[in-house]
């Protein structure tokens, strides 16, 4: 089963050598996605929460379009700027994920893109 690429305009858009999603071997493999608003180049406003529930979205657009969600994701990984606020991204992460969570490694990582507080990317089932 060769790859095929997912796009969505309810995502922002690639700004580089990448796609926001690949479906492969029956996975849809998401880009690490930050906080950026579709459609604009603007990062959300109002900290590690208002981030957090922006790059899920982002997340759940990319997958949708991909014909699976967020109850399919069996593995993320996150990026924090600042591990000191794991607390309050995990508070919104777990509304995404409100049973069975899928497995996950988060790191805090220096330099995100953009000034950006989170990044995210996610594995999930296709079917």
């Amino acid at each position: 089963m060769p790859k095929q690429v997912i796009s969505t305009d309810k995502a922002p858009a690639a700004v580089g050598a990448y796609s926001q999603g690949i479906i492969a071997n029956g996975f849809v493999f998401t880009a690490g996605q930050i906080p950026l608003i579709p459609g604009a180049s603007d990062l959300r406003e109002g900290g590690i929460a208002a981030q957090t529930r922006q790059v899920m979205n982002n997340i759940t657009a990319v997958l949708e379009a991909a014909g699976s969600g967020m109850d399919k994701v069996v593995k993320t990984t996150v990026f924090l700027a600042d591990i000191n606020d794991f607390a309050e991204f995990n508070a919104v992460y777990a509304e995404f994920f409100p049973q069975d969570p899928p497995a996950r490694t988060t790191v805090e990582a220096g330099g995100l893109p953009v000034g950006a507080l989170i990044e995210v990317e996610a594995v999930a089932l296709l079917e």
